[in-house]
């Protein structure tokens, strides 16, 4: 099968169908991944299943649980290859996408890849709990997602910063961390968050069990955080 062939069926699983051209758009982002990934280290998933399946079909989840507003304000933290933001960009167009990721040379792929699909979004290279500071970006997004590879503690103090009162954050995790996410609620609390709701799934062709952890923004992040990077790690909320 090809990946798109992978990726409709993955689509209908979650209920959602594809367009030919985002199925297009689809293709070539998997092609431009498999080709940029022998230059820079991308993903360590490059079999056209795995892609279809663990990294784009894991992104369009978002859209089955949680309600995005049209042309929402969403930045992605630690968006790597693109994901889940430009993921979800080339089905919902609308939407008002930033990318932030700390590493400038994935920019190099992604600024290539956006251009390929014609697709805009804000590109930052640099540390989210520096941009979490800058009053620009504080506090006005509507949405923030992260597939990062943090405790939930930890990342909901780079995201939680960015989101505006009654927006959302929602963190990509995997099938367990149920103690992860009962250890991160007094984080969240501080941070000005509440945990609304633990989605869990399993995603199409066994590709194993997921959570998208929904906090909402009651409270505005005091000023304090988020703290530097090493305070962050060495003496996690």
């Amino acid at each position: 099968m090809e990946m798109r062939d992978y990726l409709t069926d993955a689509a209908k699983a979650l209920q959602i169908k594809l367009t030919e051209e985002q199925l297009d758009r689809f293709d070539i982002y998997f092609r431009l991944l498999v080709e940029w990934n022998e230059k820079i280290n991308l993903t360590a998933i490059t079999d056209p299943q795995g892609v279809a399946v663990k990294h784009f079909a894991d992104s369009l989840s978002l859209l089955t649980k949680i309600d995005l507003p049209d042309s929402a304000r969403v930045i992605d933290v630690g968006t790597g290859a693109g994901f889940p933001g430009i993921v979800l960009k080339i089905v919902r167009p609308d939407i008002e996408l930033t990318l932030l990721d700390s590493l400038k040379k994935r920019f190099l792929f992604i600024n290539e890849l956006l251009n390929k699909l014609d697709l805009t979004a804000g590109c930052i290279a640099g540390r989210a709990e520096e941009y979490g500071q800058d009053l620009e970006m504080r506090e006005c997004f509507d949405l923030c997602v992260s597939r990062a590879v943090a405790r939930l503690n930890i990342l909901s103090e780079y995201c939680l910063p960015f989101v505006r009162l009654s927006g959302k954050f929602v963190a990509f995790k995997g099938g367990g961390g149920d103690e992860e996410i009962q250890n991160s609620k007094k984080a969240i609390q501080t941070l000005g968050g509440k945990l609304i709701k633990i989605h869990s799934f399993e995603l199409p062709f066994d590709g194993g069990a997921r959570k998208l952890v929904e906090i909402e923004k009651i409270r505005p992040t005091p000023d304090k955080y988020p703290r530097n990077n090493g305070r962050i790690k060495s003496k996690p909320l």
